[in-house]
């Protein structure tokens, strides 16, 4: 009896005796299948292969990037972020040893675990039981939970308040319950958005996309791209932090709107002639 974890897109599954027949979330058309064939392992493997660790880099004052190396995956990182007095863990990865654990508990634990999509729920339950801590999804996402768990809970409606300087955003896009977490004490008080790939940071990182699939290239409705640059116009934030080691240092809420509209112009077909 084990969990299985999916090489692919790293989420675990419940115990079982035997392998899952598939990987709902790889088999979903914003994922994908490797071409070789459905490939599973487990957290005790990876353990004891010594081959993984986590680095945990401190990116800003009370903001830690955690992310697996090797890449496992798709790769993406989690971050800690330190509220007053309440430390959230912002999305999730599959590996989690005893190292790690030391390491996040001399950063003072965490209080709660929140997730930005079904793309990034990975070992989500692993790390809730090694810290106690509740994990929030939102409801319109819950149907894609892979390993069921009481420390789960499904929010619903637009936005949640995990503590007072640290909300969740519901924007929709890429998942239905596509989340965003909001840290107005951030960045000297100039605030961060950490977004996932709900928001994506491109390789010119004053700019940033939206889509439906991302390995798969399939782009968002411009109207939904509007409704999510007009939803975080309100948001205070100069900063924003993806899932994949990239920032927009500065100017952040600025990049999302004018990404937004060249987005939305090339859908059009107003951006350029070809």
């Amino acid at each position: 009896m084990t969990k299985f974890i999916c090489i692919t897109c790293g989420v675990q599954y419940p115990v079982s005796v035997q392998l899952p027949e598939f990987c709902s979330i790889c088999t979903e058309e914003r994922q994908y299948v490797n071409p070789n064939g459905q490939e599973w392992t487990t957290l005790g493997d990876m353990q004891a292969s010594g081959d993984y660790e986590n680095e945990i880099v401190e990116m800003e004052k009370g903001l830690y990037r955690i992310t697996t190396v090797p890449k496992f995956g798709i790769g993406q990182s989690a971050f800690l972020v330190q509220g007053d007095g309440f430390n959230v863990l912002w999305d999730c990865i599959s590996f989690l040893d005893e190292k790690t654990k030391k390491q996040v508990r001399k950063l003072g634990g965490i209080d709660a675990i929140a997730l930005s999509h079904p793309h990034y729920y990975s070992a989500q339950v692993e790390w809730a039981e090694s810290f106690q801590a509740p994990i929030y999804i939102h409801k319109d996402d819950g149907h894609w939970v892979t390993e069921p768990s009481d420390w789960i809970n499904l929010w619903s409606g637009e936005q949640l308040e995990l503590s007072e300087n640290l909300v969740l955003h519901r924007l929709g896009g890429h998942f239905k319950g596509g989340a965003v977490l909001h840290w107005p004490e951030g960045n000297n008080g100039k605030g961060v958005l950490l977004t996932g790939d709900i928001i994506q940071v491109v390789a010119d990182t004053n700019w940033v996309s939206f889509m439906y699939s991302y390995p798969n290239l399939i782009p968002l409705p411009a109207e939904k791209v509007k409704a999510i640059a007009n939803y975080v116009k309100e948001l205070q934030f100069d900063r924003l932090y993806n899932a994949f080691q990239k920032v927009v240092a500065q100017n952040a809420n600025e990049a999302v709107q004018m990404s937004a509209g060249r987005y939305i112009s090339a859908l059009e077909g107003t951006l350029f002639d070809t």
